[in-house]
């Protein structure tokens, strides 16, 4: 057996792999290992660095407030300045009208609190019977113990024993299947949890009106619509969030990555009316879900600067820019049959490659070539740059990806 030698279990990778790139500084789009090898950032890290590495400001603010007071629990009867300043800022942005906001972690704890709120409020409202819970195919929920029930990236379910139970996976962008699971489970059904964009399961826009026909399922099933915007939230599709740019409004929506492009780390779930009014209309109800972490100062401190960077430096028009060019360059490729097709809306694309392809190759060699894509499946590779990417950096990066396409 390859034993492995360094201490750090990675994760998803090869427990036996022991040989990484050792990034050791940032700076906007580009990133250097320890060999002094510079790369262009074609993933914002993951999915997350929207103002770009290396932003002293974030950094002064954040230890000004570790110095000040680093964190304390906001659990009943504590809060904090930077806690209530965030949530006012991010209600102030939120699509969802009259939204309270919860914070957590990360992503994964994102998607557990809103599946958790979900049949929570029903139970409020008198429907204990409302469990179900039903997502897509394709979609990737984080890695918590609900989100790995929710996703519906099959390999990423196996080997750890019994699921959450009653939820339920139909496949992406068909309407017809999610109505007649909706119509089976009748009276049973507590939420469909949707990113408006599938982003780690591989960049799937949804297919036209399929979220305005989510929409209508949940209101006419009385469930509710959970987005999962870990991914598409905070400026990366040209909007503040997917719910904008698709103009569907959910009842809970899910949030993490690039509110604070992950100098620190912070999730959260907005909370739309239709579950404020269940958990607010008993006075005595005691919510009994949090997190250590909920509301953590120094994280809202980053992500309030980090807000501010995206709004002064207009980086939502920046997105639809560089999702232009990153668009217009994979439909160049494909068109001369280098790539098979392009998919993608705002800053988020992938390129599906040919089955003669291999996404793992195509990354190694960009990788020799100054830039960093992800492999995703075994025929895609995909690009998420940080939204402070110069227009030279884009180019480098889309070359680099057409050279390692064409097998040079």
């Amino acid at each position: 057996m390859n034993q492995a030698r360094n201490a750090f279990l990675h994760p998803f990778a090869k427990p036996t792999k022991d040989k990484f790139i050792k990034l050791v500084r940032g700076q906007g789009a580009l990133v250097w290992d320890d060999k002094g090898n510079e790369l262009v950032d074609g993933m914002a890290s993951l999915w997350y660095c929207a103002v770009g590495h290396g932003r002293k400001e974030i950094a002064d603010a954040v230890a000004k407030q570790i110095t000040t007071l680093e964190a304390y629990s906001t659990f009943d009867p504590f809060t904090s300045e930077p806690v209530e300043q965030l949530a006012a800022k991010l209600v102030s942005l939120c699509p969802i009208p009259d939204a309270r906001v919860f914070f957590c972690g990360s992503g994964s704890e994102a998607v557990d609190s809103a599946m958790k709120l979900a049949r929570l409020a029903h139970v409020q409202a008198g429907h204990p019977e409302r469990t179900l819970i039903i997502s897509r195919m394709r979609g990737y929920h984080g890695t918590n113990y609900g989100g790995t029930s929710a996703q519906g990236l099959p390999l990423n379910k196996i080997g750890y024993g019994p699921l959450v139970p009653d939820v339920e996976q139909v496949a992406s962008d068909d309407l017809e299947a999610m109505s007649i699971l909706m119509t089976q489970r009748g009276n049973t059904v507590a939420a469909v949890l949707a990113e408006p964009l599938q982003g780690a399961g591989g960049v799937y826009p949804p297919s036209a009106d399929y979220l305005k026909g989510l929409r209508k399922l949940c209101d006419q099933h009385g469930a509710f619509l959970i987005f999962d915007e870990v991914i598409t939230g905070f400026a990366r599709l040209g909007t503040w969030f997917g719910a904008n740019f698709y103009d569907v409004n959910p009842d809970l929506l899910c949030f993490a990555k690039a509110v604070t492009s992950g100098y620190q780390p912070l999730g959260g779930v907005f909370v739309g009316n239709a579950v404020r009014r269940p958990l607010e209309a008993d006075a005595d109800f005691f919510l009994r879900h949090g997190y250590t972490y909920s509301g953590h100062a120094s994280a809202c401190i980053a992500a309030l600067v980090n807000l501010e960077i995206i709004e002064r430096e207009g980086l939502r028009d920046r997105a639809v820019h560089i999702g232009k060019r990153i668009g217009d360059a994979l439909k160049a490729l494909a068109h001369d049959g280098v790539i098979d097709h392009a998919r993608g809306d705002g800053a988020v694309w992938a390129a599906g490659l040919h089955a003669s392809q291999n996404n793992v190759k195509i990354r190694d060699r960009m990788l020799e070539l100054g830039a960093i894509t992800r492999a995703i499946n075994l025929d895609t590779n995909t690009f998420c740059p940080p939204l402070v990417i110069t227009d030279a950096q884009l180019d480098k990066l889309l070359d680099a990806f057409a050279q390692a396409a064409s097998g040079k």
